[in-house]
């Protein structure tokens, strides 16, 4: 017998997120959700946990299943305790005296250092309170466990240390993720449900392999489609023409005939389902203003320091080319965002930066894992309208085209969703007209319609970039050139694929 059965599951809110959902979790099963953003998959583990009652259809539950689910966001009212007391926290009463011992072991688990274990949840950095929260629920040793976007602002190392952890748990116990990192999908689970508002399929492989099927399955769904509607159009064409002779020629015969050609037309009308296809979260386009110098960008051994002034790495003799796509790698704390920071300062104050020589005609485009370009108390069409001189008509126009609907552009840029805000950026980058990008955890917010739309934006516009990630498969698609901090030096390497591979070699 399944732990959880839905049956005809749905969910409405403005419009169907979901409907017509059947499903099963068992033991054994990691299931990947996979849709949009606000597409209904934390939705969905809402209904899976009884949080939230469905609009339509039926959840069954084992007797006394116990569901645990980490959300992405920590309550307001556990900033304040320490990381090991958010933990111990979830312990039931009468667990708390005899079986403590049980934090330990999971903080173990999960290698959570002894100081970190004492600070408090608000002095944490967004990667270690997730893994707070993961641990505060798997301490209650849950019968399912469910995972909304996990990998939320953890680093490289995080990331793999995470999936090992998950890969070791005991298979009887299913793990349910939403998530819109594809590797990470890849590397956790062994089924994959596209959720969307009609009919959500199911695949038993995991992400990559199982978008592959479904793709499959909605072209030919497409074809089939194509198919019907030529036959529906025709047997109306010939309806018409045996309805005409049948008029002239006063044929009961043909009248009937006329009649049945219509109703295979309709039937086949009625049954024709067009292939899926999902709706835009909001686009994302940009551009490439294009310039005539090859080298946009030299660094001269540059020195890379804390604000303190404490050296980090130097950067050896290295030019930023005209097309190059580079990726820097390395593990947290090296100097990523630190190095980004040093090359977005040589191109905005030259004169502040040494040894780090800029083109004149190099136009930054930047964006951080912040969105600090973007004003939460400013709205979005004061920001466009005014920022980039296009009118009010036309920011209001660009501004839904991007997924920002007319009711929010007027609000606060601060109530906007993480993926509306991370579009509203890629807008303001457009705009902005740059001939170099320079990004920083540009996917963090992004669904996986989004990343792989910033993908084809970038090779499609031959874009010249610089970016720090750690989404493995947007590096992959994007990155031509990789630059690798270690050891308090930087390196050129041929691929990222040892790095990833020696990351995930010590997470385990």
């Amino acid at each position: 017998m399944a732990l959880i059965s839905l049956k005809s599951l749905g969910v409405t809110m403005s419009a169907p997120l979901f409907s017509n959902l059947d499903l099963s979790i068992d033991s054994g099963d990691r299931l990947g959700i996979v849709a949009a953003n606000g597409r209904g998959k934390s939705t969905l583990l809402k209904c899976l946990t009884g949080e939230l009652e469905p609009t339509t259809g039926d959840i069954t539950r084992t007797r006394g299943l116990r569901v645990g689910h980490v959300e992405q966001s920590v309550a307001s009212a556990l900033l304040g305790r320490t990381f090991y007391q958010v933990v111990a926290d979830a312990l039931p009463p009468e667990q708390a005296d005899s079986e403590m011992w049980r934090v330990d072991m999971v903080l173990d688990s999960l290698d959570v250092p002894e100081p970190m274990r004492e600070r408090e949840m608000q002095a944490l950095s967004g990667g270690w309170q997730r893994l707070a929260l993961i641990a505060r629920v798997w301490v209650t040793d849950p019968d399912v466990l469910l995972l909304d976007e996990p990998t939320n602002h953890l680093d490289l190392a995080r990331i793999s240390q995470l999936e090992t952890w998950l890969n070791a748990l005991p298979r009887e116990v299913p793990v349910i993720i939403a998530s819109h990192d594809r590797a990470f999908l890849d590397a956790t689970t062994n089924r994959t449900l596209f959720l969307r508002p009609e009919q959500s399929p199911v695949f038993s492989l995991p992400y990559s392999r199982a978008r592959d099927a479904v793709d499959e399955v909605d072209a030919s769904t497409g074809r089939k489609f194509q198919r019907d509607m030529k036959v529906a159009q025709q047997l109306r064409r010939q309806a018409a023409k045996l309805n005409n002779i049948g008029i002239n020629s006063g044929s009961d015969l043909l009248t009937v005939k006329t009649k049945q050609l219509n109703q295979r037309a309709e039937k086949l009308e009625e049954a024709a389902n067009p292939a899926h296809r999902e709706k835009s979260a909001g686009a994302i386009k940009l551009a490439n203003r294009g310039t005539h110098a090859k080298v946009l960008i030299t660094l001269d051994d540059a020195a890379v320091e804390t604000p303190d002034g404490t050296l980090l790495f130097r950067t050896g003799k290295r030019h930023l080319c005209q097309g190059d796509r580079i990726v820097l790698l390395g593990r947290n704390g090296v100097g990523k965002s630190r190095f980004v920071t040093l090359i977005r300062n040589a191109i905005l104050e030259p004169d502040t930066v040494r040894n780090v020589k800029v083109t004149p005609s190099t136009v930054l485009g930047y964006s951080d894992q912040a969105l600090s370009g973007i004003s939460g108390d400013d709205t979005p069409l004061a920001m466009v309208s005014r920022g980039y001189d296009v009118g009010e008509q036309r920011a209001r126009s660009l501004l839904a085209g991007a997924g920002v609907v007319i009711e929010m552009q007027e609000r606060r840029i601060g109530v906007l969703s993480g993926g509306q805000k991370a579009r509203l950026m890629m807008l303001a980058l457009r705009l902005a007209n740059p001939n170099f990008y320079l990004l920083d955890e540009p996917t963090n917010h992004l669904d996986i319609d989004g990343q792989e739309a910033l993908e084809e934006e970038l090779l499609k516009h031959q874009a010249s970039c610089l970016l720090a990630s750690h989404d493995r498969s947007f590096i992959r698609a994007v990155g031509n050139r990789f630059w690798l901090i270690e050891k308090r030096k930087l390196t050129e390497v041929e691929d990222p694929e040892n790095f990833f591979r020696e990351v995930a070699e010590g997470a385990v």
